[in-house]
């Protein structure tokens, strides 16, 4: 298994370059985060410019994976919550290039994202994924606890319905 070097993420032009392709090859791919097909260059690059924005004033972590100098995977740690729930985090925006699925990327950045929620007072994290095609199973296996299903929850890249899967971990 290859050594990928997992990183906090800044607004820097190269970095939102490849966060936004690799958000676009994903939405092209059929996974569901939170984007329909086709997916402009722009609306990406925004997202990612705001994203990233939003890490600088310290509400949310921006993680990516590196292959080289390549960015093969990213995950979204988003810490802002109401003031009843200092005690939380939520993970978003998990993933991994095509290229390099199955090489251990998303487990490496979950773990990375987990062990800063915790240095920052968390004790429990929250995730969606998505009934269709989403990654269930692996956040199973990582130690997460499924509550629930929300049928139809949201569209597909393509269209048509999926349902989401709520899930929660304490750390």
């Amino acid at each position: 298994m290859n050594q990928f070097e997992i990183r906090t993420l800044s607004k820097e032009p190269e970095i939102i370059s490849q966060l936004t392709e690799l958000l676009i090859a994903t939405v092209a791919n059929g996974d569901s985060v939170s984007f329909m097909h086709p997916l402009e260059p722009r609306v990406a690059q925004r997202f990612w410019e705001h994203s990233l924005a939003e890490a600088d004033h310290g509400s949310r972590v921006v993680l990516g994976a590196f292959d080289g100098d390549k960015l093969v995977g990213t995950v979204t740690l988003l810490l802002d919550f109401p003031p009843n729930q200092p005690h939380r985090g939520e993970i978003a925006k998990m993933i991994t290039s095509m290229s390099h699925r199955g090489r251990g990327i998303a487990s490496k950045l979950l773990k990375e994202a987990e062990r800063i929620a915790a240095e920052r007072g968390r004790s429990l994290i929250c995730l969606d994924t998505a009934e269709d095609g989403g990654a269930a199973g692996f956040y199973e296996k990582s130690g997460y606890q499924r509550t629930g299903l929300i049928p139809d929850f949201a569209l597909k890249p393509f269209g048509g319905f999926t349902g989401t899967i709520i899930f929660w971990k304490r750390i």
